[in-house]
């Protein structure tokens, strides 16, 4: 059924973990005077640059801003769908709450148009200005009502508070109530969760044990208990929570929480394959269960992950981690699940019920 070509198997090729930056955008540090707000400076038709001020925050390549080169780029690969999340920079939670709430509108309004002029190769999820929980209700709600959004990216902290704190429950809820999803992306190097950064600890450990602190925010915070219909995916292969989780579950013991079955939540959450190791994908499979595993690439900051998570995926079959009937799940048909997707049309879209 797999061939040594990646997207040749039978089947759809969804790419959960990819990230746009919306051209357009007005410039908010020239707008505010802070420099700390990312701007897009495009300086060919080929190459940019990501912006804090007049600080460059890093090079980037015109598939993260147009909707034609990255679907070239898809083809080229064999993906036939990709669900598009604002960059982890423009997630501003610093910002002051109704600038934070302009700019997460104007980013939500920029994918939206560029998610209905790439002829359903492309899903999109949006920002929220999570400083003021109920503003950002009202953004999700019309982020998905009224633009069609699938759903909303969030931090692994939303303003400073962890994910089961009881003031952002309601956003929670709503996106429950909707059948949003939420997706959860580390910011930074991590946002503080290490006493050690720069590289290769940012990228390494950092975002990874941000990752698993908000995972288990989720677990064992009594998010995903309360909020059965919730559906929430984790970045990164959720982080180094799949390795912690039977020492947080006896520590959850230990301290009186004997009433959950903590695996059985563990296993509500939905996960990327962006781990670079077949065997770590054993790991997400034993953890999370195949149905709930999804093909990323963080498409297009990472060189080569389009082909390369396919071929991860293939890798893991023949070592028989994975079977073909699952791969195909990981491949594409358990992200179309995600989204609520029935059917394709135009050989690509996902269309909700």
């Amino acid at each position: 059924m797999f061939t040594d070509a990646p997207g040749t198997h039978c089947g759809t090729t969804v790419d959960v973990h990819a990230h746009h930056f919306p051209r357009g955008l007005d410039d908010f540090a020239a707008r505010t005077g802070d420099r700390r707000w990312p701007c897009l400076v495009r300086d060919d038709d080929s190459s940019g640059r990501i912006m804090l001020g007049d600080s460059e925050f890093r090079k980037v390549r015109s598939a993260l801003w147009d909707v034609t080169h990255r679907v070239g780029e898809l083809d080229v690969a064999g993906i036939d769908v990709q669900l598009v999340s604002p960059v982890p920079i423009t997630l501003t939670d610093w910002a002051p709450p109704q600038e934070a709430a302009d700019f997460a509108r104007a980013m939500n309004d920029g994918i939206a148009e560029d998610v209905a002029a790439a002829d359903g190769r492309l899903l999109g999820l949006g920002a929220l200005p999570v400083q003021d929980i109920d503003a950002a209700v009202v953004e999700l709600e019309r982020a998905v009502r009224t633009l069609g959004l699938r759903g909303v990216e969030i931090g692994c902290r939303l303003a400073g508070r962890e994910l089961d704190d009881p003031a952002v429950r309601p956003l929670f809820e709503a996106a429950a109530a909707l059948g949003a999803v939420v997706y959860v992306h580390p910011l930074g190097g991590g946002d503080g969760a290490l006493r050690r950064t720069g590289q290769p600890y940012d990228f390494g450990l950092g975002m990874l044990t941000d990752t698993a602190l908000a995972a288990g925010a989720l677990v064992f915070g009594g998010v995903l208990r309360d909020l059965p219909e919730l559906r929430v995916v984790m970045s990164h292969g959720c982080g180094t929570f799949p390795w912690s989780l039977p020492r947080l579950r006896l520590g959850a013991v230990l301290a009186g929480d004997t009433d959950h079955d903590h695996d059985d939540l563990a296993r509500r959450l939905w996960v990327d394959t962006l781990v670079f190791d077949a065997e770590h994908l054993a790991l997400l499979v034993r953890r999370f269960g195949a149905e709930h595993v999804m093909i990323g690439t963080d498409h297009p900051f990472i060189a080569g992950q389009l082909e390369g998570q396919q071929t991860q995926v293939r890798d893991a079959v023949d070592a028989g981690i994975l079977t073909a009937e699952q791969a195909l799940g990981v491949l594409g048909t358990n992200a179309l699940d995600l989204v609520r997707g029935s059917r394709l049309t135009s050989g690509a879209e996902a269309t909700a019920p």
